[in-house]
């Protein structure tokens, strides 16, 4: 055995000349008309595209996130979560679209329970929760949209046909072991043919040319389905509604229900025919003359107006910019917030959300109470709140021990990764509208055969104790970490922006937010300064990992606070300058000037750009 892999070829497939910007520095953008951030610059240039044609944002939106689901597809798969928030310049107002997908029908605790599983198994057909993706990119066609889904897929098509060069996150997200590569061929072998070509001795390399034909069959079919219902006399709408309906009800559901039932899976047809997303009030919090929009309790769309309307009022600038009592300051808000989301926050058509509370100035400033001079360890308890029951805090997950198991034992190695990303959509048009969406997924559960489909394991980000408020239930949402943020300046659009990161989304954007309005950086500057994250709060991805008093800090901040947090009581940890896992912030401001002003995180391979 050891001979035979020993003669198989390992080496690159076909490179392409690409020069890779993560790492790199970035410059400010700076335009007068429109302006586009994304994940790769594959997506940017697809947005902007539309953007010179006179489309729309939300057009500009789905060309770029159909993109993203190529070029970024091991981190942002198609069809996966994709939480919106949308602006329009006309009306002033901005709403939310539900874009996290709902448990089975036959998801159940004590199914998972009957198995021997305390948590969601990551690499397992039981974590695929119901796509949410279609039905978000149709809705939006529908409400704001000018373009055809044909016109806006077709970049995709194209760039999933013709191949696009593996860059350094993509290469990084699916970068494995040997052995690695091995048990996931086993494991997922749809997966390996996909993403390493049924190869599973040669990794991937950088600039690798990556091709997902089934994918591009996939889309092609979802337009022609479109393209069918306009040449049959249809209107457009009647057009975008085929394309769901070729989704949800068609042939792809129809495929879903039959691998479902062929690996003992849990999803139906029924399941996604009556699937729906729909149009929500966001969530809103002030901090001084800014108002922040956030997506519903169904993610972490609460996070950032918590952390920082308990920090409103604290003299952050005096402490210095990035210094230990500064990052102790901010740290201990952040874990006040989780404390509260962790028994208050989930999807709210299941749960009594006490949303007026936890928003409110004086739940804020008895919050800001309980913050302590030195590290807090554990979590705080979360706020006692008057008619509500705070939710079970478990800290003890354990994992089923029944003989070797395949699946925990490659989900336990600390690098197996297989994607375990997000990314970004931010886009502001010629009219002023503003569309941001968060989406993510990875291929760390068996794909559709054929279709390039991958469903994701989002279903990780419930837990399996009743007593917790995001207690798994059959259709309800999993509090996801993806979330979409929008913020204004005295009642005026100021900033679209999002990143990747999973729960250190929030601790990211309230730390970019921070860098602009208190240490007056620009956009690019406040992006690009270096950043922490706490890690005492129990991870919202199975099995629930976090160290109390925990700090990661990237290592240009590491060299001059380790120490002082060190005495503060914390346990710092040092990890690479720009390192992904801190985030990937794309961002669109609006200047006192009226122009537009965007950043792109030289973490990952975001691209800011427009006219």
């Amino acid at each position: 055995m050891a001979g035979i892999y020993a003669l198989l070829p390992k080496g690159p497939r076909d490179l392409m000349d690409y020069n890779d910007r993560t790492r790199q520095p970035r410059q400010l953008f700076s335009g007068k008309q429109y302006a586009a951030v994304t994940g790769t610059p594959w997506a940017t240039a697809a947005a902007l595209s539309v953007l010179e044609r006179g489309g729309s944002a939300c057009d500009a939106a789905v060309s770029a996130l159909l993109v993203l689901n190529i070029t970024h597809g091991e981190a942002t798969s198609f069809p996966g979560v994709a939480p919106a928030l949308v602006y329009n310049a006309q009306t002033g107002q901005v709403r939310s679209y539900i874009g996290a997908g709902k448990a089975p029908e036959a998801a159940t605790i004590e199914r998972f329970a009957a198995r021997g599983f305390k948590t969601v198994p990551e690499l397992d057909i039981w974590a695929q929760l119901v796509p949410a993706s279609p039905d978000v990119l149709t809705a939006l066609l529908n409400d704001c949209g000018t373009l055809s889904f044909s016109e806006l897929a077709a970049p995709a098509i194209q760039i999933a046909r013709e191949g696009f060069p593996a860059h350094a996150i993509f290469q990084r997200n699916l970068d494995l072991s040997t052995l690695e590569r091995f048990g996931f061929a086993i494991l997922l072998p749809e997966n390996t043919r996909v993403f390493l070509r049924g190869e599973w001795w040669r990794p991937i390399h950088l600039h690798d040319r990556m091709t997902f034909p089934d994918l591009a069959n996939t889309l092609q079919a979802l337009a022609d389905a479109e393209q069918s219902a306009l040449q049959s006399g249809g209107t457009r709408s009647d057009g975008i509604q085929a394309v769901r309906d070729y989704f949800y009800q068609g042939v792809i559901a129809q495929e879903i229900d039959t691998m479902h039932k062929d690996q003992h899976g849990l999803m139906t047809y029924n399941d996604l025919a009556t699937y729906s997303g729909g149009w929500e009030t966001p969530v809103t919090g002030n901090y001084g003359e800014y108002t922040f929009y956030g997506n519903g309790t169904w993610s972490q769309g609460i996070m950032e107006p918590l952390i920082l309307q308990i920090l409103e009022g604290v003299d952050l600038k005096s402490m210095g910019h990035n210094s230990p009592q500064y990052i102790h300051t901010v740290a201990q808000a952040i874990e006040i917030a989780m404390a509260d989301r962790d028994a208050y926050v989930a999807d709210p058509a299941f749960v009594n959300v006490p949303l007026e509370t936890l928003l409110s100035k004086p739940y804020a400033t008895q919050r800001r109470e309980k913050m302590t001079a030195s590290a807090f360890g554990n979590l705080p308890a979360p706020g006692e709140i008057a008619g509500f029951q705070a939710g079970s805090a478990e800290t003890d997950f354990p994992q089923p021990a029944a003989g070797f198991n395949l699946t925990e034992t490659l989900a336990s190695l600390s690098d197996f990764t297989i994607g375990q990303d997000t990314s970004q959509v931010a886009i502001v048009d010629a009219q002023g509208n503003a569309v941001v969406i968060t989406p993510s997924d990875f291929p760390k559960t068996p794909m559709l055969p054929g279709t390039g489909l991958n469903l994701g394991n989002r279903m990780n980000q419930f837990r399996l104790n009743p007593a917790n408020v995001n207690a798994l239930q059959p259709g309800k949402r999993p509090r996801i970490t993806p979330h979409a943020v929008i913020v204004f300046k005295n009642d005026k659009f100021f900033m679209a922006y999002n990143t990747p990161g999973g729960d250190t989304q929030a601790q990211t954007l309230v730390q970019v937010f921070l860098n602009l309005v208190i240490f007056d950086m620009d956009i690019q500057q406040a992006i690009s300064a270096p950043r922490f994250y706490s890690i005492s709060a129990p991870s919202s991805f199975a099995p629930h990992e976090f160290t109390p008093g925990g700090l990661r800090l990237e290592a240009d901040l590491f060299a001059t606070a380790a120490d002082g947090l060190k005495a503060l009581g914390y346990l710092p940890e040092e990890a690479p300058a720009w390192d992904k896992d801190f985030g990937a912030v794309g961002a669109i401001l609006r200047g006192a000037d009226g122009s537009l002003y965007a950043g792109a995180d030289p973490r990952e391979e975001t691209s800011a750009g427009g006219r």
